[in-house]
């Protein structure tokens, strides 16, 4: 392990280890070969001094730090993804823009956030190194997620998740991919007001401490919890995720500026919980997602992905 500057951290006494050099005897023959098992039984206090080292033999000898590794890291170093990781990119099946301009929050300044699906090939799902289970081109500000990821996170009603699939803005959906935006219904479930409201009310908590500490709080955030929950009571009445905000973009908008004092922000926000618990005693959704449906959909996608075309 390293640390920020690339340096080896030292190994505190009682790390297990490996050795990473062969231990020769007097003769010049290999008395232990590299890949020897040890712990660690002082440290130096820097990175130019020796450990010592007691063997699983019950010798003990001194290492350099480049001399040995961690147990947990040359367990591992083998499982390391195979090359080619970008292609991944190429299996995307959806792919929205999401955040501001979706939600018709954005400025001048608003980037373009986009996020998505993509189904791994069978082979490498199979594999031991297995896939990822989200991408990210962090210049592009692209994040896409492995599709059961995605699928038990819409489940959880996962707010990220649902805006995605319910983003107006698709710019990439493969077959696959429109049968899952058709498939978007069976998520929705109660869950959405435990989900929707725990968060922005403890998202509001550290608001508030913020506010206490520094005088203002993140205005944007507060902005999008406020949209968090105008839009879960939404859900919960209608049966699906509104995404833009439509009247209620100057509003908020307001309040990203600062322009709202808090004591509004507070009125406004304790108004929206009523009506989200008003709107769960009596919404028709069903307690929990459609599970087999998802279950069923994922299969079936698993099974495309042997074919070597991205379905």
């Amino acid at each position: 392990m390293s640390g920020p500057h690339g340096e080896l951290l030292i190994l505190p006494a009682g790390t297990q280890v490996v050795t990473t050099i062969d231990l020769r005897g007097d003769a010049g023959g290999v008395r232990v070969p590299r890949g020897a098992f040890g712990t660690v039984l002082r440290a130096p206090t820097d990175g130019s001094h020796s450990y010592w080292v007691r063997l699983v033999d019950g010798h003990e000898h001194a290492f350099s730090r480049e001399q040995l590794v961690t147990l947990a890291r040359f367990q591992d170093r083998e499982l390391a993804p195979p090359p080619g990781g970008r292609a991944l990119f190429e299996r995307v099946i959806l792919r929205v823009v999401i955040g501001s301009r979706a939600y018709g929050l954005d400025v001048e300044s608003s980037d373009t956030d986009r996020r998505g699906v993509f189904l791994p090939p069978a082979e490498l799902q199979w594999s031991l190194y297995g896939v990822p289970e989200q991408i990210d081109d962090e210049g592009r500000q692209e994040t896409y997620w492995e599709l059961q990821k995605c699928l038990v996170m819409a489940c959880k009603a996962n707010p990220n998740v649902l805006e995605c699939l319910w983003s107006p803005l698709v710019e990439t959906a493969t077959a696959l991919g429109h049968e899952l935006l058709a498939l978007r219904g069976a998520f929705l479930s109660q869950l959405v007001f435990q989900t929707y409201s725990g968060y922005v009310a403890s998202q509001f908590k550290k608001l508030a401490a913020d506010l206490r500490q520094h005088g203002a709080p993140k205005w944007k955030h507060v902005m999008h919890l406020l949209r968090l929950l105008s839009a879960g009571i939404d859900v919960l009445q209608t049966g699906e995720v509104p995404v833009h905000v439509g009247a209620q973009r100057e509003r908020l908008l307001a309040v990203r500026r600062g322009e709202v004092p808090w004591s509004e922000v507070e009125a406004w926000r304790q108004e929206l919980h009523v009506r989200f618990t008003a709107a769960a005693a009596v919404t028709k959704l069903p307690e929990r997602p459609d599970y087999a449906r998802v279950d069923a959909f994922l299969r079936r996608a698993r099974r495309l992905a042997l074919q070597e075309q991205l379905p």
